[in-house]
Protein backbone atom coordinates (compact mmCIF):
# COMPACT_ATOMS: atom_id res chain seq x y z
CA UNK A 1 0.00 0.00 0.00
CA UNK A 2 1.25 3.73 -0.79
CA UNK A 3 2.24 5.62 2.43
CA UNK A 4 2.40 9.39 2.69
CA UNK A 5 4.96 9.89 5.49
CA UNK A 6 6.10 13.32 5.28
CA UNK A 7 7.05 16.11 7.87
CA UNK A 8 6.23 19.80 7.49
CA UNK A 9 9.11 22.51 6.63
CA UNK A 10 8.71 23.38 9.91
CA UNK A 11 10.10 19.96 11.49
CA UNK A 12 9.20 17.61 13.79
CA UNK A 13 7.47 19.51 16.67
CA UNK A 14 4.36 20.50 18.36
CA UNK A 15 1.95 23.36 16.97
CA UNK A 16 3.79 26.37 16.36
CA UNK A 17 1.14 27.98 17.22
CA UNK A 18 -1.39 27.64 20.34
CA UNK A 19 -4.87 26.25 19.62
CA UNK A 20 -6.37 28.97 21.73
CA UNK A 21 -4.54 31.59 23.97
CA UNK A 22 -5.41 34.46 26.15
CA UNK A 23 -3.66 37.51 25.77
CA UNK A 24 -4.05 41.17 27.32
CA UNK A 25 -2.62 43.88 24.66
CA UNK A 26 -2.96 47.59 25.92
CA UNK A 27 -6.30 47.59 24.23
CA UNK A 28 -8.29 45.23 25.82
CA UNK A 29 -7.64 41.79 26.60
CA UNK A 30 -8.28 39.16 24.27
CA UNK A 31 -8.90 35.37 23.15
CA UNK A 32 -6.80 34.32 20.23
CA UNK A 33 -7.65 31.06 18.40
CA UNK A 34 -5.71 29.37 15.42
CA UNK A 35 -8.25 29.31 12.41
CA UNK A 36 -8.61 25.60 11.80
CA UNK A 37 -10.35 26.15 8.80
CA UNK A 38 -7.34 27.66 6.94
CA UNK A 39 -5.22 24.42 7.90
CA UNK A 40 -3.00 23.03 6.43
CA UNK A 41 -2.30 25.49 3.70
CA UNK A 42 -1.61 28.38 6.35
CA UNK A 43 -1.71 28.93 9.79
CA UNK A 44 -3.63 32.02 10.40
CA UNK A 45 -5.14 33.26 14.03
CA UNK A 46 -8.55 34.85 14.19
CA UNK A 47 -8.26 37.27 17.48
CA UNK A 48 -11.85 37.58 19.41
CA UNK A 49 -12.41 40.35 21.14
CA UNK A 50 -16.32 39.54 22.09
CA UNK A 51 -18.17 36.81 22.61
CA UNK A 52 -20.13 36.89 19.21
CA UNK A 53 -17.00 36.60 17.77
CA UNK A 54 -16.12 33.65 19.45
CA UNK A 55 -19.62 31.94 18.62
CA UNK A 56 -19.00 32.66 15.16
CA UNK A 57 -15.94 30.68 15.35
CA UNK A 58 -17.45 27.69 17.05
CA UNK A 59 -19.91 27.50 14.75
CA UNK A 60 -17.70 27.83 11.51
CA UNK A 61 -15.38 25.21 13.11
CA UNK A 62 -12.48 27.57 13.43
CA UNK A 63 -12.27 26.35 16.82
CA UNK A 64 -13.25 22.87 17.48
CA UNK A 65 -12.68 19.54 18.94
CA UNK A 66 -14.36 18.63 22.55
CA UNK A 67 -11.69 19.62 25.44
CA UNK A 68 -11.20 22.75 23.56
CA UNK A 69 -14.11 24.29 23.39
CA UNK A 70 -14.85 23.63 26.79
CA UNK A 71 -11.59 25.62 27.72
CA UNK A 72 -13.12 28.29 24.45
CA UNK A 73 -16.09 28.50 26.53
CA UNK A 74 -14.42 29.23 29.81
CA UNK A 75 -12.62 31.66 28.44
CA UNK A 76 -15.38 33.33 26.65
CA UNK A 77 -17.69 34.27 29.45
CA UNK A 78 -14.14 35.44 31.26
CA UNK A 79 -13.98 37.56 28.08
CA UNK A 80 -17.49 38.70 28.36
CA UNK A 81 -16.50 39.47 32.00
CA UNK A 82 -13.13 41.19 32.27
CA UNK A 83 -14.90 43.44 28.71
CA UNK A 84 -17.89 44.62 30.91
CA UNK A 85 -20.09 42.82 28.38
CA UNK A 86 -23.48 41.30 29.46
CA UNK A 87 -22.36 37.92 30.93
CA UNK A 88 -25.54 35.71 30.93
CA UNK A 89 -26.07 37.13 27.62
CA UNK A 90 -22.90 35.69 26.56
CA UNK A 91 -23.68 32.86 28.61
CA UNK A 92 -25.96 31.60 27.01
CA UNK A 93 -24.71 32.37 23.60
CA UNK A 94 -21.92 30.73 24.08
CA UNK A 95 -23.43 27.43 25.76
CA UNK A 96 -25.93 27.22 22.55
CA UNK A 97 -23.01 27.53 20.24
CA UNK A 98 -23.09 23.98 19.58
CA UNK A 99 -25.65 20.80 20.68
CA UNK A 100 -23.60 18.19 20.84
CA UNK A 101 -20.61 18.99 22.24
CA UNK A 102 -21.18 18.44 26.20
CA UNK A 103 -17.73 20.39 26.95
CA UNK A 104 -18.65 23.31 25.85
CA UNK A 105 -21.34 24.05 28.38
CA UNK A 106 -19.33 22.17 30.80
CA UNK A 107 -16.61 24.96 30.19
CA UNK A 108 -18.92 27.55 29.97
CA UNK A 109 -21.08 26.47 33.39
CA UNK A 110 -17.74 26.60 35.70
CA UNK A 111 -16.29 30.00 34.50
CA UNK A 112 -20.24 30.99 35.02
CA UNK A 113 -20.33 29.55 38.75
CA UNK A 114 -17.20 31.29 39.24
CA UNK A 115 -17.96 34.93 38.52
CA UNK A 116 -21.79 34.58 40.11
CA UNK A 117 -20.41 33.45 43.35
CA UNK A 118 -17.71 35.91 43.17
CA UNK A 119 -19.68 38.75 41.59
CA UNK A 120 -22.16 37.99 45.17
CA UNK A 121 -19.45 38.13 47.36
CA UNK A 122 -16.64 41.59 45.87
CA UNK A 123 -18.42 42.71 42.49
CA UNK A 124 -17.74 43.24 38.84
CA UNK A 125 -14.20 43.32 39.25
CA UNK A 126 -13.63 40.66 41.34
CA UNK A 127 -15.85 38.39 39.65
CA UNK A 128 -13.83 39.05 36.28
CA UNK A 129 -11.30 37.73 37.54
CA UNK A 130 -12.85 34.54 39.41
CA UNK A 131 -14.11 33.77 35.99
CA UNK A 132 -10.46 34.31 34.18
CA UNK A 133 -8.73 31.73 37.37
CA UNK A 134 -11.67 29.35 36.23
CA UNK A 135 -11.31 29.43 32.63
CA UNK A 136 -7.07 28.88 33.23
CA UNK A 137 -8.09 26.27 35.74
CA UNK A 138 -9.93 24.42 32.93
CA UNK A 139 -6.92 24.57 30.55
CA UNK A 140 -4.98 23.80 33.18
CA UNK A 141 -6.94 20.57 33.83
CA UNK A 142 -7.55 19.74 30.20
CA UNK A 143 -3.50 19.81 29.75
CA UNK A 144 -2.75 17.21 32.88
CA UNK A 145 -6.19 14.87 31.82
CA UNK A 146 -4.50 14.71 28.10
CA UNK A 147 -1.10 13.75 29.83
CA UNK A 148 -3.22 10.94 31.82
CA UNK A 149 -5.15 9.65 29.06
CA UNK A 150 -2.10 8.87 26.82
CA UNK A 151 -0.25 6.71 29.51
CA UNK A 152 -3.57 5.29 30.28
CA UNK A 153 -4.65 4.39 26.31
CA UNK A 154 -0.90 3.18 25.67
CA UNK A 155 -1.13 0.97 28.36
CA UNK A 156 -4.01 -0.56 27.31
CA UNK A 157 -2.69 -0.82 23.95
CA UNK A 158 -0.08 -3.00 25.64
CA UNK A 159 -2.36 -5.31 27.07
CA UNK A 160 -5.05 -5.45 23.91
CA UNK A 161 -2.04 -6.24 21.21
CA UNK A 162 1.00 -7.21 23.47
CA UNK A 163 4.42 -7.17 21.01
CA UNK A 164 3.90 -3.31 19.72
CA UNK A 165 4.20 -2.46 16.06
CA UNK A 166 0.50 -0.85 16.16
CA UNK A 167 -1.45 -0.18 13.22
CA UNK A 168 -4.21 2.28 14.29
CA UNK A 169 -6.87 4.04 12.57
CA UNK A 170 -8.65 7.06 13.55
CA UNK A 171 -11.32 9.74 12.73
CA UNK A 172 -11.76 13.05 12.64
CA UNK A 173 -8.98 14.82 14.72
CA UNK A 174 -8.21 14.71 18.28
CA UNK A 175 -4.42 15.91 18.62
CA UNK A 176 -3.68 19.14 19.85
CA UNK A 177 -5.66 21.16 17.65
CA UNK A 178 -8.67 19.97 19.84
CA UNK A 179 -6.82 20.18 23.45
CA UNK A 180 -4.93 22.13 26.14
CA UNK A 181 -2.49 19.61 25.79
CA UNK A 182 -1.97 16.58 22.95
CA UNK A 183 -4.87 15.80 22.45
CA UNK A 184 -7.16 12.60 23.24
CA UNK A 185 -6.97 9.55 21.10
CA UNK A 186 -4.28 10.40 18.67
CA UNK A 187 -1.86 11.74 22.32
CA UNK A 188 -2.17 7.53 22.61
CA UNK A 189 -0.83 7.41 19.16
CA UNK A 190 1.76 10.09 19.79
CA UNK A 191 2.00 8.41 23.11
CA UNK A 192 2.51 4.99 20.97
CA UNK A 193 5.07 6.58 18.43
CA UNK A 194 7.46 7.79 21.12
CA UNK A 195 7.09 4.75 22.57
CA UNK A 196 8.42 2.93 19.32
CA UNK A 197 5.10 0.84 19.21
CA UNK A 198 3.54 2.66 16.32
CA UNK A 199 3.84 0.81 12.95
CA UNK A 200 0.91 2.68 11.02
CA UNK A 201 -1.66 5.80 11.66
CA UNK A 202 -4.29 5.39 9.36
CA UNK A 203 -6.08 8.66 9.01
CA UNK A 204 -9.66 8.45 7.80
CA UNK A 205 -10.40 11.67 5.55
CA UNK A 206 -13.65 12.44 7.52
CA UNK A 207 -15.86 13.99 5.37
CA UNK A 208 -17.47 16.21 4.77
CA UNK A 209 -15.34 18.77 6.16
CA UNK A 210 -11.55 16.30 5.94
CA UNK A 211 -10.72 16.89 9.60
CA UNK A 212 -8.77 13.86 9.19
CA UNK A 213 -6.99 14.71 6.26
CA UNK A 214 -6.49 18.24 6.69
CA UNK A 215 -5.88 18.29 10.83
CA UNK A 216 -5.06 15.15 11.40
CA UNK A 217 -2.37 14.23 8.69
CA UNK A 218 -1.30 17.82 9.41
CA UNK A 219 -0.61 16.94 13.43
CA UNK A 220 1.18 13.20 12.51
CA UNK A 221 2.93 14.75 9.77
CA UNK A 222 4.52 17.89 12.32
CA UNK A 223 5.34 14.90 14.95
CA UNK A 224 6.90 12.56 12.58
CA UNK A 225 4.34 9.80 12.51
CA UNK A 226 4.28 7.03 9.86
CA UNK A 227 0.33 7.67 8.71
CA UNK A 228 -1.41 7.16 5.57
CA UNK A 229 -4.95 9.11 4.60
CA UNK A 230 -7.88 7.23 3.13
CA UNK A 231 -11.21 7.98 2.21
CA UNK A 232 -13.47 7.24 4.82
CA UNK A 233 -15.56 4.53 2.21
CA UNK A 234 -11.50 2.31 2.32
CA UNK A 235 -12.10 1.51 5.93
CA UNK A 236 -13.68 -2.03 4.74
CA UNK A 237 -11.46 -3.14 2.64
CA UNK A 238 -8.44 -2.10 5.37
CA UNK A 239 -10.15 -4.32 7.84
CA UNK A 240 -10.67 -6.87 5.36
CA UNK A 241 -7.52 -6.56 4.41
CA UNK A 242 -6.41 -7.26 8.17
CA UNK A 243 -4.14 -3.97 7.95
CA UNK A 244 -5.70 -2.41 11.12
CA UNK A 245 -5.47 -3.30 14.74
CA UNK A 246 -7.02 -1.23 16.71
CA UNK A 247 -9.59 1.83 15.82
CA UNK A 248 -8.93 5.06 18.12
CA UNK A 249 -11.55 7.77 17.98
CA UNK A 250 -12.54 10.70 20.53
CA UNK A 251 -16.00 11.52 21.74
CA UNK A 252 -18.13 14.71 22.13
CA UNK A 253 -20.52 13.48 24.35
CA UNK A 254 -20.60 10.32 26.38
CA UNK A 255 -23.89 9.38 28.04
CA UNK A 256 -24.32 6.90 31.30
CA UNK A 257 -25.22 4.14 29.39
CA UNK A 258 -21.75 4.47 27.87
CA UNK A 259 -22.85 5.28 23.85
CA UNK A 260 -20.28 7.47 22.66
CA UNK A 261 -21.46 10.54 20.37
CA UNK A 262 -18.47 12.06 17.93
CA UNK A 263 -17.49 12.74 14.35
CA UNK A 264 -20.14 11.29 11.85
CA UNK A 265 -18.52 8.00 10.46
CA UNK A 266 -17.54 6.64 13.89
CA UNK A 267 -20.74 4.05 14.33
CA UNK A 268 -19.52 2.27 11.03
CA UNK A 269 -15.81 1.98 12.29
CA UNK A 270 -17.61 0.17 15.59
CA UNK A 271 -19.73 -2.47 13.15
CA UNK A 272 -16.27 -2.94 10.79
CA UNK A 273 -14.05 -3.50 14.06
CA UNK A 274 -16.92 -5.71 15.61
CA UNK A 275 -17.07 -7.67 12.05
CA UNK A 276 -13.37 -8.18 12.21
CA UNK A 277 -12.82 -8.82 15.86
CA UNK A 278 -10.41 -5.39 16.07
CA UNK A 279 -10.52 -3.44 19.36
CA UNK A 280 -12.61 -0.24 18.94
CA UNK A 281 -11.32 2.04 21.99
CA UNK A 282 -12.81 5.62 22.88
CA UNK A 283 -10.62 8.26 24.74
CA UNK A 284 -12.00 11.07 26.00
CA UNK A 285 -11.67 12.81 29.72
CA UNK A 286 -14.40 12.60 32.14
CA UNK A 287 -15.68 16.03 31.29
CA UNK A 288 -16.72 14.76 28.16
CA UNK A 289 -19.00 12.36 30.26
CA UNK A 290 -22.65 13.37 30.81
CA UNK A 291 -24.43 11.71 33.49
CA UNK A 292 -27.39 13.38 32.69
CA UNK A 293 -28.04 11.96 29.56
CA UNK A 294 -29.42 8.76 30.06
CA UNK A 295 -29.01 7.08 26.55
CA UNK A 296 -27.87 7.52 23.81
CA UNK A 297 -30.87 7.77 21.81
CA UNK A 298 -31.38 10.80 24.10
CA UNK A 299 -28.39 12.89 22.79
CA UNK A 300 -29.08 15.83 21.03
CA UNK A 301 -26.92 15.26 17.35
CA UNK A 302 -26.18 18.43 15.78
CA UNK A 303 -27.26 18.80 12.29
CA UNK A 304 -25.02 20.57 10.14
CA UNK A 305 -25.94 22.83 6.88
CA UNK A 306 -26.35 21.18 3.49
CA UNK A 307 -24.43 22.88 1.71
CA UNK A 308 -21.01 21.08 3.39
CA UNK A 309 -22.30 18.35 1.57
CA UNK A 310 -23.91 19.93 -1.86
CA UNK A 311 -20.31 21.83 -2.42
CA UNK A 312 -16.85 21.79 -2.13
CA UNK A 313 -15.64 24.84 0.06
CA UNK A 314 -12.41 25.39 1.99
CA UNK A 315 -11.68 28.85 2.85
CA UNK A 316 -8.10 28.19 2.39
CA UNK A 317 -8.96 27.10 -1.15
CA UNK A 318 -10.48 30.21 -1.92
CA UNK A 319 -8.82 33.10 -0.48
CA UNK A 320 -9.02 35.48 2.79
CA UNK A 321 -12.44 36.46 3.17
CA UNK A 322 -14.74 33.09 1.65
CA UNK A 323 -18.04 33.19 2.88
CA UNK A 324 -20.40 29.75 2.90
CA UNK A 325 -22.10 29.21 0.47
CA UNK A 326 -19.62 30.15 -2.47
CA UNK A 327 -17.89 26.61 -2.89
CA UNK A 328 -17.79 24.94 -6.23
CA UNK A 329 -21.26 22.88 -6.46
CA UNK A 330 -21.31 18.95 -6.73
CA UNK A 331 -24.42 18.23 -6.55
CA UNK A 332 -27.66 19.45 -8.68
CA UNK A 333 -29.36 23.04 -7.79
CA UNK A 334 -31.46 22.09 -4.88
CA UNK A 335 -30.16 18.85 -3.60
CA UNK A 336 -31.43 17.78 -0.68
CA UNK A 337 -29.20 16.59 1.63
CA UNK A 338 -28.74 14.99 5.27
CA UNK A 339 -25.45 16.13 7.19
CA UNK A 340 -25.30 15.23 10.67
CA UNK A 341 -22.43 16.04 12.65
CA UNK A 342 -22.24 13.13 14.94
CA UNK A 343 -23.60 9.63 14.89
CA UNK A 344 -24.11 7.46 18.22
CA UNK A 345 -22.11 4.15 18.97
CA UNK A 346 -23.63 1.93 21.35
CA UNK A 347 -21.74 1.30 23.94
CA UNK A 348 -21.52 -3.08 23.45
CA UNK A 349 -19.47 -1.74 20.06
CA UNK A 350 -17.10 0.07 22.22
CA UNK A 351 -13.87 -2.23 23.81
CA UNK A 352 -12.91 0.38 26.34
CA UNK A 353 -12.88 3.85 26.85
CA UNK A 354 -10.17 5.58 27.95
CA UNK A 355 -10.26 8.58 30.57
CA UNK A 356 -7.65 10.48 32.62
CA UNK A 357 -8.88 8.54 35.89
CA UNK A 358 -8.54 5.58 33.99
CA UNK A 359 -9.79 2.80 31.67
CA UNK A 360 -13.64 1.61 31.52
CA UNK A 361 -13.70 -2.03 30.00
CA UNK A 362 -16.04 -3.39 29.63
CA UNK A 363 -18.22 -0.34 29.32
CA UNK A 364 -21.14 -0.38 31.22
CA UNK A 365 -23.17 2.24 33.34
CA UNK A 366 -21.84 1.29 36.39
CA UNK A 367 -18.44 1.17 35.39
CA UNK A 368 -18.25 4.70 33.57
CA UNK A 369 -20.04 6.31 37.17
CA UNK A 370 -17.61 4.70 39.29
CA UNK A 371 -14.50 6.40 37.12
CA UNK A 372 -16.12 10.08 36.93
CA UNK A 373 -16.68 9.81 40.91
CA UNK A 374 -12.80 8.95 41.48
CA UNK A 375 -11.85 11.43 38.81
CA UNK A 376 -10.70 14.92 40.46
CA UNK A 377 -14.10 16.46 39.38
CA UNK A 378 -17.02 15.18 40.44
CA UNK A 379 -20.45 15.73 39.03
CA UNK A 380 -22.64 18.70 40.47
CA UNK A 381 -26.31 18.32 40.31
CA UNK A 382 -26.90 22.15 41.23
CA UNK A 383 -26.53 22.10 37.34
CA UNK A 384 -23.12 23.93 37.59
CA UNK A 385 -21.51 20.82 35.30
CA UNK A 386 -18.09 19.23 36.37
CA UNK A 387 -16.94 21.09 39.38
CA UNK A 388 -13.20 21.30 40.28
CA UNK A 389 -13.29 19.82 44.28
Amino acid sequence: MGDQYEVSEAGVEALTIPSLRWEEPPEGPVLVLLDQTRLPAEEVELVCTDVPALVGAIRTLAVRGAPLLGIAGAYGVALAAVRGFDVEEAVEALAQARPTAVNLGYGVRRAAAAYRTAFGEGGAQAAAAAALVEARAVHAEDIEASTRMAEHGLALLGELLPGGGHRILTHCNTGALVSGGEGTALAVALAAHRAGELRRLWVDETRPLLQGARLTAYEAARTGMAYTVLSDGAAGSLFAAGEVDAVLIGADRIAADGAVANKVGSYPLAVLARYHHVPFVVVAPTSTVDLETKEGADIEVEQRPGREVTEFSLPFAQGPGAEAGTGIPVAPLGAQAYNPAFDVTPAELVTAIVTEAGVVSPVTREGLAEVCSTSRWSKSRSGNGMMAE
